[in-house]
């Protein structure tokens, strides 16, 4: 910089959610804000950011991100691109994040199934209990007290 001349500050950066044709927000760098997801609907979304540099060159950045303000949905019977036939039963639960002072018992947690790996455990063990019996617990080792 010579004498009085300063370079003016032309930076701006600019915010736009989905493919909006108008940003949301226009700041001077640093940004800091607070993205409120409750006007937002649920579903996948993506804020683009398109920053200015003081010589003029444009950078963008698109960041996804996924909006779930509405309950959490559990399905157990049913999983994503499964291929299924004949009756499928299927456990539907939905619960949120809403603070309140009741508490509800019922329905607050979805049921699953034991996991296979418990079964094998299970198994294991009993089968080995059932071995060892069967291979140490002979007539000859009693010894009567009579």
């Amino acid at each position: 910089m010579k004498g009085s001349e300063q370079l003016e500050d032309n930076r701006n950066v600019r915010l736009f959610l989905d493919d909006a044709p108008t940003p949301f927000g226009e700041f001077k760098p640093p940004v800091k804000f607070t993205l409120d997801t409750t006007k937002i609907p649920d579903g996948k979304h993506q804020l683009k950011i398109v920053a200015k540099s003081s010589s003029g060159v444009e950078g963008i950045r698109v960041i996804p991100f996924e909006v779930r303000n509405g309950p959490e949905i559990a399905v157990v019977g049913l999983s994503d691109n499964e291929v299924i036939d004949t009756q499928v039963p299927i456990t539907i639960n939905a619960y949120g994040s809403e603070t309140s002072d009741q508490f509800i018992i019922k329905g607050s947690e979805t049921p699953k199934a034991i996991p296979a790996w418990v079964w094998a455990l299970v198994i294991s063990f009993v089968a080995f209990a059932i071995f060892y019996l069967t291979t140490y617990l002979t007539p000859d080792l009693y010894n009567s007290f009579f």
